[in-house]
């Protein structure tokens, strides 16, 4: 199995739909569980292998920092977007020089799931084909997309390769925040702020972004609502 040891966690929005709860603290800091929507990514990260991790930064900056310093059993790099917000792609151009020329975990940080028998990060891992894939996007079926509001982002081929779900017959999927990305998929990006979308319709067209399955429940944590939610799921007993 090749080794993925550096990853993005995207921790720079403004989470106005989180309000209340992020009017003292930005969205990755908003209390899930026990613990933060950040302190999730990273234990996720961490257990799959990645020793790297950057996190952008904008809103309550410098309280995601002091957080992220008690945190020393990964390396963590700020790319900062105190100056401009980047949207998610503009932050992950923003970001490229951090990652070289190798893939890393993309990760929203106001996604969480729990693992059925097989867990998300390792199984993307052993999915990853460097060769014939630019991105590998993780993948909810929706009856297990809790705290999604949507109808389905996308579709899967008979050979796991990516389509929009507007453009193809059911099943659809949801899209959980969680992908992997070889940096070529930002070769020409546009400057300045711009969504993540653009690359992936490039790499769908070229046939080179495929998805994978979660095997578990994703949980979207997306609004107070749903942070509540959330807890009550994860506190229902198993």
């Amino acid at each position: 199995m090749s080794k993925i040891a550096a990853a993005m966690i995207m921790g720079a929005g403004l989470g106005t739909r989180m309000r209340p709860l992020t009017d003292d603290r930005p969205k990755p800091l908003v209390m899930v569980g026990g613990k933060t929507l950040i302190d999730h990514s990273i234990d996720r990260l961490v257990a799959a292998g990645v020793t790297r991790i950057v996190v952008n930064l904008h809103y309550k900056a410098q309280m995601l920092r002091d957080h992220l310093s008690k945190r020393l059993d990964a390396e963590i790099v700020f790319s900062d977007e105190t100056a401009q917000l980047l949207d998610t792609g503009g932050g992950l151009v923003k970001a490229m020089p951090h990652f070289g020329n190798t893939p890393f975990f993309v990760i929203n940080s106001d996604s969480i799931w729990v693992e059925g028998k097989t867990a998300a990060l390792p199984a993307m891992i052993a999915a990853w084909d460097e060769f014939r894939m630019d991105g590998l996007l993780l993948l909810a079926q929706m009856k297990t997309a809790l705290g999604y509001e949507g109808a389905g982002d996308f579709a899967l081929t008979a050979d796991k390769k990516i389509v929009r779900a507007r453009e193809a017959a059911p099943p659809h999927y949801a899209y959980p925040g969680v992908q992997i990305v070889h940096p070529r998929m930002f070769e020409g990006a546009p400057a300045g702020a711009f969504s993540t979308n653009v690359m992936w319709d490039r790499a769908i067209a070229a046939g080179r972004l495929s998805g994978t399955l979660l095997d578990g429940v994703w949980i979207h944590v997306g609004t107070p609502q749903a942070r509540d939610e959330a807890e009550a799921y994860l506190k229902a007993p198993a």
